[in-house]
């Protein structure tokens, strides 16, 4: 294995995945895998880029950073040259944690400094200019993230908000640089390693800055970011003889579907309106699944009665219907009762014959892949930017496809599993 990647969560994992295994335009990507925790055996020695996903970005940062050195270790094994920490492209995190005191263990154990930190997907929307995350044309505080349930981000700043989660200086790589191309870039990442900046911002308005950045850290032993930053990475390992660049291809998996989506993202919000104008929806209460009074058996009986309908079950609520819900029965409680909940529904279907899974939500990923425990997953073609079909092995495969909360076209969930079944 020659890359690594640390995933603080499912969607972001495949989410970056996607981006190894297509690699640029007329060049092919690495050939990529997806682990569901940190495996308990060696890789394949086919396998070129391996993404370890964990489920450790709203996790106390103590746990986050005992289970990424965990992975470290064991992609350190495999024989990785270079390690990804990868997290949300809108930087989802506290001001305690977990993003700052991952990457700076990371770096540690790497004995590492002047560590890329960019979390630009220009595809998605996500730039960062003087530091300063941007959605589309919309500060990060202004995008609807400082409505997110569980890290609501109110600061645009991120060299301001990642100081206040490390205990070393952050430093800063601005446009102007960025757009000098890799030497510059190099650089200047030379100087903040000279001034004791362990972390270090690296803005990126585009795809060009990304493949710039990429190159600039061929040599780097730890690279963090959203997806984007691994746009440069495969060319890095083609260019020098160690890999051949190839493109994923995977069968379709055919069989019945279900759609679980547990995000409350404006976009998962709008993709759930434009489904139900043409397929069957099931909306969960919330404060019945709080009092005992509902459970996963509704859930699963409206799926299969709707099978080869695209049935879709939700818990997706806007911010206020959230706000009122966490007052009522608590922040933690709510999440911890719906992430249990997708995960009986998600075991109940397989294990009755589902075998085309769409789900919405981190979280919602998180809870629904490691109650499947599926082992490792082939990454197989794209179905928007940042989401690929992703195939377990075994006589009776799982097709997935691992949703972030905002990424997707309108149409995606009908979409994705016309890609699953290979159409």
């Amino acid at each position: 294995m020659l890359l690594g990647v640390i995933a603080d969560d499912f969607t972001g994992a495949s989410d970056i995945a996607n981006t190894l295994a297509k690699g640029l335009p007329g060049h092919g990507g690495l050939r990529t895998a997806q682990f569901l925790n940190v495996p308990r055996r060696k890789a394949g020695a086919d396998i070129e880029a391996g993404v370890v996903a964990l489920k450790t970005r709203s996790i106390p940062a103590v746990d986050a950073v005992s289970q990424s050195l965990a992975a470290l270790r064991w992609l350190l094994e495999q024989g990785c040259r270079q390690i990804v920490f990868k997290y949300c492209s809108t930087f989802d995190s506290t001001p305690e944690g977990n993003i700052g005191p991952v990457a700076e263990a990371l770096a540690a154990e790497l004995d590492t400094a002047g560590v890329i930190v960019c979390p630009a997907f220009p595809a998605a929307g996500r730039t960062v200019y003087q530091g300063h995350l941007f959605v589309h044309d919309r500060l990060l505080n202004e995008s609807g993230l400082e409505n997110h349930p569980l890290n609501p981000m109110t600061d645009p700043d991120i060299r301001r908000w990642l100081a206040r989660q490390a205990k070393k200086s952050v430093g800063l790589v601005s446009w102007p640089s960025v757009r000098e191309g890799q030497t510059q870039i190099a650089a200047e990442l030379g100087l903040s390693v000279q001034r004791g900046e362990c972390l270090v911002i690296v803005d990126a308005l585009t795809e060009e800055d990304l493949v710039a950045i990429g190159r600039a850290a061929a040599s780097a032993r730890l690279i963090t970011g959203g997806s984007g930053i691994a746009l440069g990475l495969p060319g890095n390992f083609i260019s020098a003889g160690l890999a051949k660049g190839e493109m994923p291809s995977l069968v379709g998996v055919k069989g019945p579907e279900a759609i679980l989506a547990g995000s409350c993202s404006t976009a998962t919000r709008g993709q759930i309106e434009t489904h139900r104008r043409g397929h069957p929806v099931l909306a969960i209460d919330v404060d019945e699944v709080m009092r005992g009074a509902s459970g996963p058996e509704e859930i699963v009986t409206f799926v299969l009665a709707n099978q080869g309908r695209a049935p879709l079950v939700y818990s997706s609520a806007d911010p206020a219907e959230v706000k009122a819900l966490q007052e009522r029965h608590g922040r933690a409680p709510v999440a911890h009762a719906l992430d249990r909940l997708f995960a009986e529904v998600a075991r109940s279907l397989v294990e009755k014959g589902v075998r085309r899974l769409v789900v919405a939500g981190g979280e919602t990923s998180g809870a629904v892949v490691s109650a499947l425990d599926l082992g490792a997953l082939a990454i197989g073609p794209e179905i928007d930017p940042g989401i690929p079909v992703l195939v377990s092995d075994g006589e009776a495969p799982i097709a997935l496809a691992l949703k972030s909360g905002n990424f997707g076209a309108p149409d995606f969930f009908v979409k994705a599993l016309g890609r699953l079944a290979g159409i």
